[in-house]
């Protein structure tokens, strides 16, 4: 089956559906989203969205902590744009409906979360994320130019290579769409569109423990590197130091975000035998970059042998912080903890990717046609530490940035009707399914043990040569056998796996997320960012 739409939207969070509620006003409009529409990193966002909306707060303030946070590598005119255009970006959510706590007097009601100088953290309760996501679904569904494809699959991008032409040198490679495998029914599409814009999030599942859900696999990065996309800085994966520590327990394949915001209402961090530790570590003690805070816990269970630490805000009044925290307490009293009452178990987990799909201003990528906003991507805005709250203004500014744009490339570029349907008709059916899970499993596996908070060229070698199995394995299953989701997301992650080692094997240094202990000093010739594609450019 083949279809074909002006914009081709891979990914439903709040980067995607900002994008196509405003493509639609110049054309028709696909989302492509692998599970239900509200599936995804944006939904299960607690802390809130991170913009200058007080009159005694300052853009400058705002853009001073993101580069601090960034150690270096942020490209200072992209942080000043997000920053600059945040707030406006706030107004147009709220706009469309998005309900945000407010003080009694009617204002915005600001949080402040580690690494920032002020209270800017504009919330909804502790589930931003899901209001978010709520409101800007509201408004796609009342879209009679977009049509959203629930359960379907981006397989590959749609290139000249689809057409068995290489590019001349110098040359750029074009973006005609992708293959689209309906989860449903086993069938893959071939949806074309003149422009594609990739919003499909991170690539937490690689580790065995994260906050992501089940959905990120780093698909977008993968197809984009796959078709010689430039990518960039993916040894900065964000580790985010408090995730709910409770063996057994299932949250549907992630662990249990406990929200920075939690800290930053005064939560205190201690080691098993009660004592703090944050101090040792940084003047700016519990809000300090989430970088520092998770090393700094990683450090205590491992000279401590213990397998947490504790999170206490039980010392505050207990009606604020129900207030504050709902869902949170909910969920807690749900497994026998009560965070008004004591300190809770916390670990850090895989949280986010820093790096990714390389973009300029307004979401362009290094392939014509093909534009990218949010976790997807590396605009430069997060250097090599990402400050927190600032992904969603990200997603929210440069979906709006990309429209103009992507409507104009659009205007000037039709479909390429050459490209051929997809083939399978010498694949197999699958009778090796098992290797599959284990080979995810294993995966994951290595990257928690030997490509996590501390590494070493030692670890990274051992992963390296277990990842480029795993890959080898998958790409021979995948050549053979008729597709599936599951399949597709393991060839993704391999892919995910093997560039955030290679990216951490060429960086001789410790600096913002990627701690090196062979180089456990920060070298100023190195303040550059990790290219890499796969057209040898690595």
């Amino acid at each position: 089956m083949r279809t074909r739409y002006d914009f081709l939207v891979i990914g439903s969070g709040v980067a995607g559906l900002s994008f196509a509620l405003r493509a639609a006003e110049h054309g028709t409009v696909c989302v492509v989203t692998k599970k239900e529409s509200a599936e995804s990193n944006t939904n299960y966002a607690q802390g809130g969205i991170a913009a200058v909306m007080d009159p005694e707060d300052g853009i400058e303030a705002h853009v001073e902590d993101t580069l601090v946070a960034g150690a270096g590598l942020c490209h200072e005119d992209v942080v000043r744009m997000v920053v600059s255009e945040g707030p406006e970006r706030i107004r147009d959510l709220i706009d469309l409906g998005a309900q945000f706590d407010r003080d009694p007097d009617g204002d915005l009601h600001l949080g402040r979360e580690g690494g920032h100088s002020a209270d800017r953290i504009v919330h909804a309760e502790d589930m931003t994320g899901r209001e978010v996501e709520r409101a800007l679904l509201t408004a796609v569904r009342r879209s009679a130019n977009i049509t959203v494809l629930e359960y379907h699959y981006a397989v590959n991008l749609l290139t000249e290579h689809q057409l068995g032409e290489e590019p001349v040198a110098g040359d750029p490679i074009h973006c005609y769409g992708a293959y689209v495998l309906d989860s449903t029914t086993g069938v893959v599409h071939t949806v074309l569109a003149r422009v594609t814009l990739l919003a499909a999030g991170g690539a937490g599942q690689v580790y065995q423990h994260t906050t992501n859900p089940t959905v990120a696999t780093g698909d977008g990065i993968a197809m984009a590197y796959r078709a010689r996309a430039v990518v960039a800085n993916m040894e900065f994966i964000q580790f985010h130091p408090t995730s709910l520590y409770l063996p057994g327990a299932d949250f549907d394949g992630r662990s249990f975000l406990i929200t920075e915001a939690v800290r930053g209402d005064g939560g205190l961090l201690t080691n098993l035998a009660g004592e703090r530790f944050m101090p040792a570590y940084d003047d700016r003690e519990e809000l300090a970059p989430r970088d520092i805070v998770a090393r700094a816990i990683d450090d205590q269970m491992k000279k401590r042998g213990d397998e947490h630490v504790w999170l206490d805000i039980s010392h505050k009044p207990s009606e604020a912080v129900i207030r504050h925290f709902p869902n949170i307490q909910e969920t807690l009293l749900q497994h026998g903890l009560d965070m008004t009452t004591g300190p809770i178990p916390v670990v850090p987990a895989a949280h986010y990717t820093c790096g990714g799909v390389v973009v300029d201003t307004v979401g362009q990528t290094s392939i014509a046609g093909l534009f990218a906003c949010g976790e997807v991507t590396c605009s430069g805005l997060h250097g090599a530490n990402r400050l927190a709250s600032n992904s969603i203004l990200e997603a929210l500014v440069y979906a709006h940035n990309a429209v103009g744009p992507a409507t104009a490339y659009a205007a000037e570029h039709g479909h390429e009707d050459r490209i051929p349907d997809w083939d399978e008709s010498n694949a197999e059916n699958p009778s090796e399914w098992i290797l599959v899970s284990h080979n995810r499993e294993e995966l994951r596996r290595v990257m928690q043990g030997y490509v996590g908070i501390v590494r070493s060229q030692h670890r990274l070698a051992r992963a390296a040569r277990r990842i480029d199995l795993i890959h080898q394995e998958t790409e021979e299953f995948y050549q053979r056998t008729r597709i599936s989701a599951e399949l597709c997301e393991l060839r993704n992650l391999a892919a995910i796996a093997h560039l955030v080692v290679s990216c951490a094997q060429r960086r001789h240094e410790s600096r913002g997320l990627h701690f090196m202990a062979d180089f456990p000093e920060t070298d100023p010739a190195q303040r550059h960012d990790t290219l890499v594609n796969a057209g040898g450019g690595e």
